[in-house]
C-alpha cells in the first residue's frame, strides 16, 4: 500500500494573498520603475509576488503579454491636455507630461518610440492628437506629423534613460572634451569643451541639460511642422 500523498496547501492556507492579474501587473510596474522595462525576468516577477512563473503565465501569458499590460498601465498615467488649446500648445503640454511620467519607468519610452502604445489604451490620445492636426490644416500629413512628434519626444526620453545607466562613461567623455576648451584652432570642439566644463561636478546642471535638450528637440520639431503647415496653407490658397 502506497504512502498517502499530502494535499498541497492553498495560498490562503499559507497566508499568501491570491495571485491576480492586478497583483502581477503591479509587481511588473514596480520592477520596471526599479530596474527598467527590459531588465527583469518572468522568474523575478514571480518571486516578487511569491508565486511561480507558471502561475504568472496561467493568469497573464508570457513576458511580452505582461509587458503590454505594463505599457497600458503607464500610458493610462498620462495626462491629456484640453482639446480647446491650439495644436502646438496642446502637443507641448502633452510631451512635457510624457517626459514626467515616462522617466519614472525606464525603457518604456524606447518601446513607445519603436512601436507606439497599445491601441487599447493609447487609442484615445492618438485619435485626439491626429484630430488636432487635421483641424489645424495638416491634411494628408497629419498621421506622419503625429508620428514624428511623438517619436522624437520618446527617443529623447529614451536617450535620457540610457545616459542614467552609463554615468561613468559619460564622465570619462566629459573629461576628454574639456581638454579642448582652449583650442583656438578647433573652435567647435572648444565650444563643446567649455559647455561640458560648465556642467562638471554639478549634477543639477546635468539634469538641466537633459531637460533643455528635450525641450530644444521637441520645440524645433514643432517649429518645423509649423513651417510645413504654413507651406500647406499657401498651396491650398493657390489651388
Amino acid at each position: 500500500m502506497g504512502v498517502p500523498q499530502q494535499r498541497a496547501r492553498s495560498r490562503h492556507g499559507t497566508g499568501l494573498p491570491a495571485v491576480t492579474v492586478e497583483r502581477i501587473v503591479a509587481g511588473a510596474v514596480a520592477l520596471t520603475a526599479q530596474d527598467g522595462l527590459d531588465n527583469w525576468t518572468l522568474r523575478q516577477l514571480a518571486g516578487r509576488i511569491e508565486a511561480s512563473p507558471a502561475v504568472v503565465y496561467h493568469h497573464v501569458g508570457d513576458r511580452e503579454a505582461v509587458v503590454c499590460l505594463v505599457l497600458e498601465h503607464v500610458v493610462r498615467e498620462l495626462t491629456v491636455p484640453p482639446e480647446t488649446l491650439p495644436w502646438r500648445e496642446w502637443f507641448g503640454l502633452l510631451l512635457d507630461n510624457h517626459r514626467e511620467v515616462l522617466r519614472r519607468y525606464p525603457g518604456v519610452a524606447r518601446r513607445l518610440a519603436m512601436h507606439g502604445p497599445p491601441a487599447s489604451c493609447g487609442g484615445p490620445i492618438i485619435d485626439l492628437g491626429v484630430r488636432m492636426l487635421q483641424e489645424a490644416g495638416f491634411g494628408d500629413d497629419c498621421v506622419l506629423a503625429y508620428n514624428v512628434i511623438m517619436t522624437t519626444a520618446c527617443q529623447y526620453i529614451a536617450l535620457e534613460d540610457d545616459q542614467r545607466g552609463i554615468a561613468a562613461v559619460r564622465t570619462a567623455h566629459a573629461q576628454e572634451y574639456q581638454a579642448f576648451c582652449d583650442r583656438a584652432d578647433l573652435p567647435g570642439l572648444a565650444a563643446v569643451g567649455t559647455f561640458v566644463a560648465g556642467m562638471a561636478g554639478r549634477p543639477e546642471r546635468v539634469a538641466d541639460f537633459f531637460t533643455d535638450l528635450f525641450q530644444y528637440a521637441v520645440h524645433r520639431c514643432l517649429d518645423g511642422l509649423e513651417q510645413r503647415l504654413g507651406r500647406l496653407r499657401e498651396w491650398e490658397t493657390k489651388s
